[in-house]
């Protein structure tokens, strides 16, 4: 089940290959996820010293969450997942050209976890062909639907 998508990531990038990675979170931040107050539309995932990091992705405190913990709504989350998938990722990302974009949040058995996307960057003449595809479809649908 889906928390929140990055739509985003779909309209810039070609998305290769999808990981799905745990996070670190703290108790606040689980909270506001559950009531829908995050978003992940200017972060992206770094790697540092082997660790995969979430940066930029900006999750909003509640306010009856905690009284005694001050809250950092884009604070650097660190990201969980095997070490050879970690190295697999390392190796595409620093000889292949790819970057690391983070695609959505969702449950996995009861646990919060984030979809992460290996993806090389469109161009402005791929992301326009993209649309006028898309809009032949949604065309081709509407003469379908009258034609019946």
């Amino acid at each position: 089940m889906s928390i929140i998508q990055n739509k985003k990531a779909y309209h810039d990038f070609f998305i290769e290959e999808k990981f799905e990675a745990g996070l670190c979170l703290q108790g606040w931040e689980v909270k506001a996820i559950r009531a829908g107050r995050s978003q992940l539309k200017e972060s992206y995932v770094i790697i540092r010293s082997g660790e995969l990091f979430l940066i930029g992705s900006h999750i909003s405190a509640l306010n009856s969450a905690s009284t005694h913990v001050s809250a950092d709504p884009v604070r650097t989350r660190k990201l969980l997942m095997h070490g050879d998938e970690i190295a697999k990722l390392i190796g595409k990302v620093e000889r292949s050209g790819y970057t690391l974009t983070p695609l959505d949040l969702h449950y996995s058995k009861g646990r919060i976890k984030l979809s992460i996307g290996l993806a090389k960057g469109k161009k402005q003449h791929d992301k326009r062909a993209v649309i006028k595809e898309k809009d032949w479809q949604r065309e081709q649908q509407r003469l379908m639907r009258q034609k019946n």
